[in-house]
This record gives C-alpha cells, sequence and structure tokens, in this order.
C-alpha cells in the first residue's frame, strides 16, 4: 500500500509548484514524510532553500522539522511514488481557461512516472480536465496508461491566503480516485495531514465541479451585494446600514459588496463558464455575475470623479490618494488585484493619483501593471480611497486622515469601514 511505504519513508511524495498553495502542502506532509518541493522558478526554489516563503506567508519557523528536499531539477523526481500538482491556474486577456502551467506540470510528471505511481491534482480546473487534458499528456510521455498502470486522482484545493485560522489541517478536504482503490489510498494519505478528516466525492469529475462551483457561488452573492449598492446608491440610503439591518433575520446570508479579484473567486467560475459553452449551455446567471464584478473598479472611480466635480474640483488639478493595492487584506498578493481598475479609471481623468500599501512591492506591482508606487502618502488630497483594508489601517482615524486631506476633502470607503467615523469629509461607500 501507498501509504505505508510513504509513512516508513521507504519512498516519497513531491508537490509540483510551491506557490501559495504548493508549499503549505510540501510543509504539512514533510512534517509527517519524505517530499519532494518542486518549483521551476528556480530563485524561489533558492529562497525556500533557506527557509524563505517567496510568498511571504509562512515564516521561517514553518520550515523547521520538516523532512524536504527543494529543488527545479526534474530528475530529481524519479524517486518520488506519490506526485500532488498545485500549479496556478489563471485566465488570460479573454477570460478564457490558461492551462499552460498545469499541461507544463503534466509534462514534468509525465517524464518521470513509473508504474504504479500516484497523481493528484489540486490545481483549480472546470469538470473533466484532469481526465481530457492531463491524463493524455502523463499517458504519452510515460507510456503507461492511466488507472491501469498508475492511479490518478483529483483534491481541490482549499488553501486562503492571510487567513491563519482556516488551515489546511483544518479544512475537509475533498478527495476522489479513478477507481475505489486509489480513492481510499488517496484519502489515507491526506488523512496523515489534514485533521479534520476528509470527504470521498464519486468521481474526479464531481471533485473538479464541487471545487468550481464554491467560489462560483462567493462570486454571485458578491456580485448581488455590488447590484445592490448601486440602487442604495441611486436611493441616497447607506448599503451597510441596509445590510446590518436585513442581517438580523436567521437566515439572512451575511455578504458585503467590494472588490472581487485575486486568483479564486474572480477568475474560477470563468473555469466553469468555458466548460459550459463547449457543452453548449450559455450560463447567463454566473457571466452576469461576473460582469457586475469586474466592473466595480470603474464605477468606485466614477463615483469619485462624481463627487470632486460636485465639491467644485478641477479635475486635472486634483490629487487622488489609494490606500491599498493588494487583491485582498494582509497579504503580499498583487495578482488580478481590482484595486488597478481604480487608478487606471482615475487616470484617465488626468487625475494626479498616489498609491501606498504596507504590504505590495512596489517593484512588482510596478512590473505588473506599469504603475508606481509612492513610499509614503503626501498632504493635500482632494480625495482619499481607502481600498483595501489592511490591519496596518484599521487604527487609523480621523486625526490621521485630516492630515492627509486638503480643504473639502472626499473619503471613498469601499469596505464601509470607518462609517460614521469621519468628519470634515464627504464621505462614500458601496
Amino acid at each position: 500500500m501507498i501509504i505505508d511505504r510513504l509513512v516508513k519513508k521507504e519512498t516519497c511524495l513531491a508537490v509540483i509548484g510551491l506557490g501559495y498553495v504548493g508549499l503549505p502542502i510540501a510543509l504539512e506532509f514533510a512534517r509527517k514524510i519524505k517530499v519532494v518541493g518542486f518549483d521551476i522558478n528556480e530563485s524561489r526554489v533558492e529562497l525556500m532553500k533557506k527557509n524563505i516563503d517567496p510568498s511571504g506567508e509562512l515564516e521561517s519557523k514553518d520550515f523547521e522539522g520538516c523532512d524536504i528536499e527543494f529543488t527545479c531539477k526534474p530528475e530529481d523526481l524519479k524517486k518520488v511514488t506519490f506526485f500532488i500538482v498545485a500549479v496556478p491556474t489563471p485566465i488570460d486577456e479573454f477570460n478564457l481557461p490558461d492551462l499552460k502551467p498545469l499541461l507544463g506540470a503534466s509534462k514534468t510528471v509525465g517524464s518521470v512516472l513509473k508504474k504504479g505511481d500516484y497523481v493528484v491534482f489540486e490545481s483549480t480546473v472546470y469538470p473533466g480536465c484532469t481526465e481530457e487534458d492531463c491524463v493524455p499528456i502523463l499517458e504519452k510521455l510515460s507510456g503507461l496508461k492511466a488507472v491501469q498502470d498508475f492511479k490518478l486522482g483529483y483534491s481541490p484545493e482549499r488553501i486562503n491566503p492571510g487567513d491563519k485560522e482556516h488551515t489546511l489541517s483544518k479544512i475537509i478536504k475533498v478527495v476522489s480516485g479513478c477507481d475505489e482503490e486509489s480513492s481510499a489510498q488517496i484519502a489515507q494519505v491526506y488523512e496523515l495531514v489534514v485533521k479534520a478528516g476528509v470527504h470521498k466525492a464519486s468521481s474526479i469529475k464531481v471533485a473538479e465541479a464541487a471545487k468550481i462551483i464554491e467560489n462560483t457561488q462567493r462570486d454571485l452573492n458578491i456580485a448581488l451585494m455590488n447590484e445592490l449598492s448601486m440602487i442604495c446608491h441611486k436611493l441616497g440610503i447607506n448599503t451597510f446600514e441596509v445590510l446590518e439591518a436585513a442581517g438580523t433575520k436567521w437566515n439572512f446570508l451575511k455578504f458585503t459588496p467590494g472588490l472581487v479579484g485575486g486568483h479564486c473567486i474572480g477568475v474560477d467560475p470563468y473555469y466553469l463558464t468555458h466548460k459550459a459553452k463547449q457543452l453548449g449551455y450559455n450560463p447567463n446567471v454566473i457571466l452576469s455575475g461576473r460582469h457586475i464584478n469586474d466592473s466595480m473598479g470603474q464605477y468606485i472611480a466614477k463615483n469619485t470623479v462624481q463627487m470632486l466635480i460636485k465639491a467644485g474640483k478641477v479635475i486635472n488639478a486634483s490629487k487622488v490618494l489609494v490606500m491599498g493595492a493588494t487583491f485582498k487584506e494582509n497579504v503580499e498578493d498583487i495578482r488580478n488585484s481590482k484595486v488597478v481598475d481604480i487608478i487606471r479609471e482615475l487616470k484617465e481623468y488626468s487625475l494626479q493619483v498616489d498609491v501606498v500599501d504596507p504590504y505590495a512591492s512596489p517593484e512588482e506591482f510596478e512590473h505588473e501593471y506599469g504603475i508606481s508606487m509612492c513610499k509614503e502618502a503626501s498632504q493635500g488630497y482632494d480625495a482619499i480611497v481607502l481600498a483595501v483594508m489592511h490591519r496596518d489601517y484599521q487604527q487609523l482615524g480621523q486625526e490621521y486622515f485630516s492630515k492627509l486631506a486638503g480643504t473639502n476633502p472626499i473619503f471613498v470607503d469601499i469596505k464601509g469601514i470607518l462609517r460614521n467615523k469621519l468628519s470634515g469629509f464627504t464621505y462614500w461607500s458601496l
């Protein structure tokens, strides 16, 4: 049994892709069994060899006591029997699935795959992708047949960047296999590290679909709140006051409006809609929600400009401070940050826009988006946009923001955190 050989350290497990998802998984397993951590980025591998997480999520102590070998050399994977693929699955400029990292990882694994090995994919994909897109590559490069010569599985990742409470071991893990034997073996392997237990899906497609609808459901609920905020704005009432009142009912779902970026909620629904269209079905509700959420940056910028005009400001002479640039609070990750949409739209109106963020790398931000960040805020701002509520901003109040502001200033509080806490500003939130 594969589980016995792993526990006895007669063989080892590999994690392919050591980003936000892969590295925590690799280290968790490495406290129990021998692990090879593989990533194609050599500079990231060198940092991990020094107990440094390139993503900034884990601390040096999290590497301690781990039996792990970090490498970027495919030949080091030849000794591996159990492979976990945890590479990114982004979308392209046309909102279509970009499978290049996933197919590349499949080629890497296929080149070293042996009879009796296990391959489990964790990357978020559309239902059918594992068996229809990845398996043919594995079979072609290895000369082996899936199910017959090697086993296959899918176990969707549930890592939440910046979340120190809902960690890998505390979240029920959905697992699946290509047959009953593989399902049972894969479940046992994950049970080594997942204290919350596992849920065995009946098939790989079911597990793939379960992952994709988790984030699609959240996306749609947030889209509903965003649309509600637009209606409330036209009604002249505060959305968050409405939600507080509605939230007193026992079965009201407590979602709030906001920017939906990142590499999960803002991306995963497009994998589902892509597959649905291939099957001849147009997913109107999902696509409508995506359209609403993808347009929120422009909506916020437009309202900011309208308030500046009403305040008598000369637009091309006005200064705006945008606080927060990452895709969510308390992380360094700038991928698919919808704050960028706000910044670009404001710049389209010829406004001077300063951007600050205590977590984001200015170099990475400029490389990714062509937008320069400031080391610190200055003064005399006509508008302040609190875009991402980092913990560093939570203690800031009236005195701090008043020092930054010019005369008759605007305050845009996207998440409504400072409602009824500021004076001297024209205040607006979603």
